[in-house]
């Protein structure tokens, strides 16, 4: 099959999640549209049942922190594929930082499991329904959450950093 355009993959989408879905834009071609959290495990199950579609592999989950932005710190990042026509699609989802619950996508993708628990062990990002939900890479007592843009990036306590070690 022929790659499916975005301006096509757009429509079908829009016919289906009206106003619930919105354009982010298409950096490099890669299709990138903005939903909520109520309306993710919606989109995600329709791109991956859909005939046309066939959007079937999950590429990646991920997220990243915008700590400038009110009331959508963080947002959830979902990466797809389609094999058939070799169609790419990037979906976001943006949280408060309040309120970081999200639906699992382990419903559709068992290998949701392991990228959600890397997105919450980095991000803090708490999948809803997910079956095994524990930190991945870092340690389990870790309190802090390492992606996020919570500390500053060095020690401001470092004294072999002072000026006048460099001359100024």
């Amino acid at each position: 099959m022929a790659k499916i355009p975005n301006e096509e993959l757009l429509k079908r989408i829009a016919e289906n999640f009206s106003d619930k879905v919105t354009t982010v834009g298409e950096p490099y071609g890669l299709l990138t549209v903005e939903t909520t959290r109520d309306q993710i495990i919606g989109l995600l199950t329709f791109l991956k049942t859909d005939a046309a579609l066939k959007f079937i592999f999950l590429t990646d989950i991920t997220a990243i922190h915008y700590p400038e932005q009110e009331g959508k710190e963080i947002g959830v990042i979902y990466h797809l594929h389609s094999l058939t026509t070799n169609t790419r699609i990037r979906i976001k989802v943006f949280l408060a930082d309040g309120d970081v619950h999200i639906p699992t996508a382990t419903v559709l993708w068992n290998g949701a499991n392991w990228m959600e628990r890397e997105t919450y062990d980095f991000f803090g990002v708490i999948f809803d329904g997910h079956p095994d939900l524990r930190r991945i890479l870092n340690v389990d007592d870790m309190t802090a959450f390492p992606m996020r843009k919570e500390f500053p990036l060095e020690d401001p306590n470092r004294v072999d950093k002072k000026d006048y070690f460099f001359g100024r």
